[in-house]
């Protein structure tokens, strides 16, 4: 097997991925603060905002396929050090983002109770979801906004700024939260409410300190907002040929993962709190995958920009082997972690334990989302093939795992943790659909004019 050697290659991967790693850790212990602290004050709230933030992820899933689509397209105009091009691409993903944030304020302003009860049927989860939504709607632009800037960086291997803003935002969500859930320092007690305000002027602060970056501290874009209003049109268009297949890809794999919470939901109260906790866990560990997906379209990108393919055999190879190392450490991480994260949530003994079984399931499957996603995002689809990983993704989650794990849960009424696997299962079996296209080279493409 041919490994690559070249240490620059290694340099600039771990320096993309160590920082994009910590953002994405700290942007998820936004979410887990969030539910620790929330879980603490009742489970029905925990639940209610469970409910919520399937929203949320829905919507974030589709803003990181428009993310993931700028950058792929960017990142080999990058390798040229043509810039214009880049920032009449950035033009297009804020025109798709920010439409797609206004259509979610729109409809949760006026659809609240109905979309929250898309999840669960339980009143009292409504009634502390649609509060949590009243506010956390107006996150829904800025966010968009924020992320698709931040992509535009990192399209340009600008990647330390979203650490440090990340750290600043956490700092900000976690005091507001700790202030204003229980009511501290005389502060009104506000429950889910006051969870809200922390994450909606977190949101606000990244905005506001990327956009004061962009404007005054970068060296690569020197972007204008004359740029983003008057496009150039051929690279402006290009964005919304090839969008499609990630967007797609994104809010499919969002949809589905907010489906396990509508069956969990549907079989009993407990089993939605537990798959909240389960699930938040997993979701911070797993961004070792995510950041290795991210650092890796970037470095693919780049290569195929510059014309040096001849490159990839060393590249494609020491990667797969990379990926399967970071799954083993991923897995047993989530299976050391799992009882001091339990026990800073007061559930019903119940309840409890089924979120163990739910972690356990994840303990296996994460070392194929470790391999899979890395090399269907970052390799294959970062190469240029977005239509090969929309197929895969088409027929692995719509086509089996979605009416298996209808079929289990309503029909079979087979137990919670089954099902749970088999809401999972994709990310085992689309490791060999993903390893034999890698190894065909035919996802090279090249998407520059």
């Amino acid at each position: 097997m041919e490994l690559t050697k070249d240490k620059g290659f290694f340099k600039n991967f771990f320096s993309l991925y160590v920082m994009i790693v910590l953002q994405n850790v700290i942007i998820l212990g936004v979410n887990l603060a969030d539910n620790i602290m929330v879980g603490s004050y009742n489970e029905i709230s925990l639940s209610g905002v469970s409910a919520v933030n399937q929203i949320q992820f829905v919507f974030q899933q589709i803003t990181m396929g428009l993310s993931d689509a700028l950058v792929v397209n960017a990142s080999q105009y990058w390798g040229q050090k043509r810039t214009f091009p880049v920032k009449s691409l950035a033009a297009g993903a804020l025109t798709v983002g920010i439409g797609v944030g206004a259509f979610l304020f729109i409809a949760a302003t006026f659809f609240p109770r109905q979309m929250v009860g898309i999840f669960t049927p339980s009143k009292a989860i409504i009634d502390e979801g649609v509060k949590y939504l009243g506010i956390i709607k107006y996150t829904y632009l800025v966010f968009a906004v924020t992320n698709l800037l931040l992509a535009l960086l990192r399209a340009v291997e600008t990647v330390r700024v979203s650490f440090y803003i990340s750290i600043v935002t956490f700092v900000v969500n976690c005091s507001i939260n700790y202030v204003l859930i229980d009511g501290k320092f005389g502060a009104p007690e506000m429950g889910v409410r006051g969870a809200a305000i922390g994450t909606l002027a977190a949101r606000i602060l990244e905005l506001i300190i990327v956009i004061l970056y962009l404007a005054f501290k970068d060296k690569k874009l020197h972007l204008k907002l004359a740029e983003l209003l008057h496009p150039e049109k051929p690279y402006y268009t290009d964005y919304f040929k090839r969008f499609g297949y990630f967007v797609t890809v994104a809010a499919m794999f969002g949809v589905s993962t907010a489906l396990q919470t509508v069956i969990l939901g549907h079989l009993n109260d407990s089993a939605i709190a537990a798959n909240s906790v389960a699930s938040t866990l997993f979701q911070v560990l797993k961004v070792a995958s995510v950041g290795a997906a991210s650092a890796t379209a970037v470095i693919i990108g780049k290569t195929i920009g510059k014309g040096d393919t001849h490159k990839l055999k060393g590249y494609v190879n020491t990667l797969q082997l990379m990926f399967v190392g970071i799954g083993l450490i991923t897995s047993a991480l989530l299976f050391v972690l799992r009882f001091p994260i339990l026990a800073l949530y007061d559930l019903e003994p119940a309840t409890k334990a089924m979120a163990e079984q739910f972690i356990l399931v994840l303990c296996v499957t994460c070392i194929g989302t470790s391999y899979q996603m890395p090399v269907n995002i970052g390799i294959i689809r970062g190469g240029g093939d977005s239509k090969f990983v929309f197929i895969n993704d088409l027929i692995s989650i719509w086509g089996i795992v979605l009416p298996t794990s209808f079929l289990a849960a309503f029909v079979w009424n087979l137990d919670p943790y089954i099902i749970v696997f088999l809401l999972n299962a994709d990310q085992i079996f689309k490791c060999g659909a993903a390893f034999f296209r890698c190894q065909s080279y035919k996802w090279i493409k090249k998407l520059t004019r």
